[in-house]
């Protein structure tokens, strides 16, 4: 079996009702290990706790119980070196072109000028922006901005990317194309994926593993193993075993959907 990546063992996060003096139990315990260069997504009904706990393996929220370990080592309280973070927000400055939005955070790295522009013409050639290097976020569209965001967090070389809902925002086309370009990404760097989403389509498409969490506290109900072949793309949404996996995780889905709008599932 591939070693762990990333492990979380007996994961819980709670967080104060401001005001109640109450605690809202968010998420787990949630017991997970990533394998060395898989790509994971994570599935759930809203409000289940999934980017709570993309925050938690991140370094950006504290565990309120339970231990996360990245590469053997304890997660602290902030991002630790070699994991990068791409959230649903446009998160280009909308003052610098893309090349200048790109090299942001190279400039606090130890590289020679030269080192750090070859790092972002690779990235911008991997992810199609070519042909806009010199133009300014304003004048890309919303899917383009956000391969600017992935770009940025690509040419920092990190082992782990954390990507929370990244196309949410962009329409069923688009988002299996730019899924495409994520697996080309995955494929091209060798890094581990772990994808928070909720498209199932999405998750079914682009995931080696997909983790699906129960209505909150989230906790880890089932985790499908695609079975897809490492140079897959958006075709295999055309094959029999793509049904089998959405319907799979609808049929587990279903009933915790429910219960996250205060409705229960009628007997069958």
């Amino acid at each position: 079996m591939a070693s762990a990546h990333v492990s979380l063992t007996g994961v819980t996060k709670r967080f104060d009702r401001p005001g109640t003096g109450g605690v809202v139990h968010a998420l787990g315990p949630v017991d997970l290990d990533l394998r060395v260069g898989e790509f994971f997504a994570v599935v759930g009904p809203s409000g289940c706790g999934k980017s709570t706990l993309l925050e938690v393996i991140a370094g950006l929220a504290e565990p309120s119980d339970g231990a996360v370990l990245f590469e053997g080592k304890p997660i602290g309280s902030r991002v630790p070196e070699g994991v990068g973070v791409v959230f649903q927000e446009d998160a280009s400055f909308p003052w610098l072109s893309v090349t200048d939005n790109i090299l942001l955070g190279l400039r606090k790295l130890p590289l020679q000028e030269a080192e750090r522009r070859e790092r972002v013409a690779r990235a911008i050639e991997m992810m199609g922006l070519g042909e806009f290097a010199h133009s300014y976020p304003a004048q890309l569209s919303g899917g383009m901005r956000q391969r600017v965001c992935i770009a940025r967090t690509l040419v920092m070389a990190p082992r782990l990317i954390l990507l929370d809902e990244p196309f949410g925002a962009l329409d069923q086309q688009t988002r299996l194309l730019m899924g495409e370009e994520v697996l080309k990404l995955w494929r091209q760097t060798g890094a581990t994926i772990f994808l928070i989403t909720h498209a199932l389509d999405e998750a079914a498409m682009l995931a080696d593993r997909i983790g699906v969490m129960s209505a909150r506290p989230g906790r880890l109900m089932d985790v499908i193993e695609t079975g897809w072949a490492r140079e897959r793309d958006s075709r295999v949404v055309e094959t029999t075993r793509f049904g089998e996996i959405t319907a799979r995780l609808w049929k587990s889905l279903r009933s915790e959907s429910l219960k996250a709008i205060g409705k229960v599932d009628a007997p069958s």
